[in-house]
């Protein structure tokens, strides 16, 4: 088949930033698919560039975004995106299926009229469900505008040919409009050659700026409105800039300035920003630090989450501090692989820190269980066969 993939925000291995729609579709090309990834480019000079990357025929779109853009300027890059990829997919010849991943639903736009005016099926991705996760965040208050974006995400769950949602809570979300058989549970991936235990490199330790026996904390990925990160920096606060431990952050987002701002005015020496890198530095910084937090704003509709930055700490081998009262804690929690920690009690998350920071074989004992549940249950080589086997029975039906 030729795939026409639609993706936003579509990332290589060599980019900050999630991966998963390059693994999927490493994996269909495995399987003798075409596949050609429509999403967005800030940085090419002209208003569409096609390339070739690693066998998937690419073309980039110039839409702004980025995490530290306002709500108005995110609604203006997601519509923008939904217009310029409306046109461009049209003019892709010889699709036989449209894969759609959201966030943000607008990418479901295409693939819509795609189906109702050349009969092309879609399958569609659920990574959030939109629009509830702009209206509890107060992202989506006007009562119009929600009407019609749900509407619009009723519209697109029972035109898609199939749905895949990447936690239990986003297929109940799901659920809600379509019969089960209708739609898949497969969650983020885990990237066992990607982030593992091994040395660590104490040169990059050291050109960081960080101490080389500190007992490390590091929080990766984005950190934007929904991350809730700045109950991390009132623990930090709690932790009175204790010596012996390290909070690290890698990434970036809306919330990055006021969090600097905060541990400026409380001059928190022991909280470190490092900023975006590339997956293979993720992985080495990652690896020399101790534990690994992952931390969401506490609204119900973000404890469905299934957050990147958690099966990567899987992968390490890394204990994991979740503060999500939702599926994440339920598979830390009954995998024994970490703990759950109250965003509302910061001296929760502090007192946890100090407990394998002073007991060394529980905190192995739980990275030893977090690397095994990536082996055997999370690992991409597992996921994306699931994936795409979905995918093959779409085009048997």
């Amino acid at each position: 088949m030729h795939i026409l993939y639609i993706h936003q925000y579509f990332k290589t291995p060599k980019e900050p930033g999630g991966t998963r729609s390059y693994w999927i579709a490493q994996e269909l090309i495995k399987e003798g698919h075409t596949v050609t990834m429509l999403t967005t480019s800030s940085s090419i000079s002209k208003k569409i560039e096609k390339l070739i990357i690693d066998n998937i025929n690419v073309v980039y779109l110039k839409v702004p975004y980025n995490q530290k853009m306002s709500i108005s300027g995110r609604l203006k890059s997601f519509l923008s995106f939904m217009i310029k990829s409306t046109y461009q997919s049209f003019l892709v010849k010889n699709v036989d299926l449209v894969l759609a991943t959201s966030t943000p639903l607008t990418v479901g736009f295409p693939a819509l009229l795609l189906k109702w005016f050349k009969q092309i099926p879609f399958v569609f991705e659920v990574r959030d469900l939109w629009p509830e996760v702009p209206i509890q965040m107060g992202g989506l208050n006007n009562p119009i505008l929600q009407k019609m974006a749900i509407w619009f995400e009723k519209t697109i769950y029972k035109n898609a040919k199939h749905i895949v949602a990447l936690s239990p809570g986003m297929a109940d979300g799901v659920l809600k409009y379509v019969p089960a058989k209708k739609v898949s549970m497969i969650p983020n991936m885990a990237k066992i050659d990607l982030f593992w235990p091994r040395t660590k490199n104490l040169k990059l330790t050291k050109s960081l700026g960080l101490r080389e026996g500190s007992f490390k904390v590091v929080h990766f990925g984005a950190l934007g409105l929904a991350n809730g990160a700045m109950t991390i920096i009132e623990s930090a606060k709690l932790a009175n800039n204790d010596p012996t431990f390290e909070f690290i952050f890698i990434g970036g987002g809306a919330t990055e300035h006021d969090l600097k701002k905060e541990c400026s005015l409380n001059q928190l020496k022991n909280v470190h920003f490092l900023g975006r890198f590339p997956l293979d530095k993720t992985s080495e910084i990652v690896n020399f630090c101790d534990v690994s937090v992952v931390s969401f704003k506490d609204l119900p509709i973000l404890y469905t989450n299934s957050p990147n930055k958690l099966f990567d700490s899987l992968s390490a081998g890394k204990p994991i501090i979740v503060n999500s009262a939702g599926w994440t804690k339920a598979m830390v929690e009954e995998n024994k692989c970490g703990f759950y920690v109250n965003p509302h009690h910061p001296k929760e998350l502090v007192e946890k820190i100090k407990l394998l920071q002073k007991d060394k074989s529980l905190a192995l004992k739980l990275g030893n269980k977090a690397r095994e549940l990536a082996e055997t249950k999370y690992d991409k080589s597992i996921l994306c066969k699931e994936f795409v086997k979905v995918i093959n029975e779409q085009s048997k039906s």
